[in-house]
C-alpha cells in the first residue's frame, strides 16, 4: 500500500540524511522541499545532497532550472504530482523533506486555480502595464483589501491582478472568493525533528565552513559570471556573502561568520513558521525519529 510521509526541519539539522536512511527503508523516493536545490549549478549554496550523498535514491525537487529562470509554488506542485506518480507507478513510497514549508503549506491548503488568459486580454493588460502606477491606482480603488498586500512596483502581481479582473470582470477578491483551493494532499503524517538553537548553531558553523572548504566562493564568482547578479536567487544566502567578499566589503573570516548568521536566523524563521502552520505534527530528536517513524507507517 503507498505511503506518503514528511519531514519538516530548519536548515542543518540533519534531515537529509535521516531522508535518506528512510528511503531505502521504505523503499522511498524522495522529494527534496527546498526554494534553493531546485537550481542546477547551485550545489554548494543550496547544501544540496550530492549524487554520492543520494545513495542511489531517486529524488525529485532537485536541479529543476537553471538560476535565470523564474520558480513558483505551482511548478512545486506539478513536481510533487509527478513524484506521487512515479512512485505509485514503480510500487515504491513517498517521502517529502526540506526547510521551505510554505511549499508543503501551499499543498495541504491547495491554490486557486488562476482563469485561462485570453490574447485579447495578454494585450489589453499589456498595455495597461506601461503605466504600472496607474494599474496599481485602479486595483486599489476596485479591490483594496487585496491590493494592499501588493507592493506599488512588484509589476509581476500586479500583472497577474489585471490578468483576472480583465478576463472575468472580478475583482482578485471576488475571483479567489468564487474559486476556493481545493487541497493537494490529505491526510499526510508530518514528523519534525527537534533541534535546541545551540546544537543547530554548532551544525551551521560546521556546514558553513564546508561550504567555503568544498569551494562556493568558485561557485559564486562561476554563476555570477554566467547569470550576472539579476536573478532573485543570486541573493540567497551563501550567494550575497560570497558576492560581498568578492566585492571586498568583508574578508573571508567575516564571510564564514556572516554566512553562518543569516543560516541561523533562517533556520529560526523556519522553525516559528513550521510550529505555527502545521497541526498534527509529531516532533522528535533526530536520534530517535527514524525509529518512531517506522513504527507509525
Amino acid at each position: 500500500m503507498y505511503k506518503e510521509i514528511a519531514i519538516i526541519a530548519p536548515t542543518a539539522s540533519g534531515k537529509t540524511d535521516l531522508s535518506i536512511s528512510l528511503a531505502h527503508k521504505m523503499d522511498a523516493v524522495i522529494l527534496s522541499l527546498d526554494s534553493l536545490a531546485v537550481y542546477k549549478q547551485i550545489d554548494i549554496a543550496s547544501a544540496k545532497p550530492t549524487v554520492e550523498e543520494r545513495d542511489g535514491i531517486i529524488h525529485f525537487g532537485i536541479d529543476m532550472i537553471y538560476p535565470d529562470q523564474n520558480f513558483d509554488v505551482v511548478q512545486f506542485i506539478d513536481e510533487y504530482k509527478k513524484a506521487k506518480s512515479f512512485a505509485k507507478e514503480k510500487g515504491k513510497n513517498l517521502i517529502i523533506v526540506g526547510g521551505t514549508g510554505f511549499y508543503l503549506k501551499s499543498m495541504l491548503e491547495g491554490l486557486s486555480v488562476s482563469p485561462k488568459i485570453s490574447s485579447e486580454t495578454k494585450k489589453i493588460v499589456g498595455e495597461k502595464l506601461l503605466d504600472l502606477e496607474e494599474s496599481y491606482d485602479l486595483l486599489y480603488e476596485k479591490d483594496r483589501e487585496y491590493m494592499e498586500k501588493i507592493a506599488s512596483k512588484d509589476s509581476y502581481r500586479i500583472q497577474k491582478a489585471l490578468e483576472i479582473f480583465y478576463q472575468t470582470g472580478l475583482t482578485p477578491t471576488q475571483y479567489f472568493m468564487e474559486n476556493k483551493p481545493q487541497p493537494i494532499i490529505k491526510d499526510l503524517q508530518i514528523f519534525q525533528i527537534e533541534t535546541d538553537p545551540d546544537t543547530l548553531r554548532e551544525r551551521i558553523a560546521l556546514r558553513t565552513k564546508k561550504m567555503i572548504q568544498n569551494g562556493i566562493i568558485d561557485e559564486v564568482i562561476f554563476l555570477e559570471e554566467r547569470y550576472t547578479r539579476k536573478p532573485n536567487c543570486m541573493g540567497s544566502i551563501g550567494i550575497a556573502e560570497t558576492l560581498d567578499y568578492l566585492d571586498g566589503k568583508i574578508d573571508k573570516a567575516q564571510l564564514e561568520e556572516l554566512i553562518s548568521v543569516h543560516t541561523a536566523q533562517l533556520a529560526k524563521r523556519q522553525r516559528t513558521f513550521n510550529r505555527s502552520q502545521f497541526d498534527n505534527v509529531f516532533r522528535e530528536k533526530l536520534a530517535k525519529l527514524e525509529k518512531k517513524i517506522l513504527s507509525m507507517v
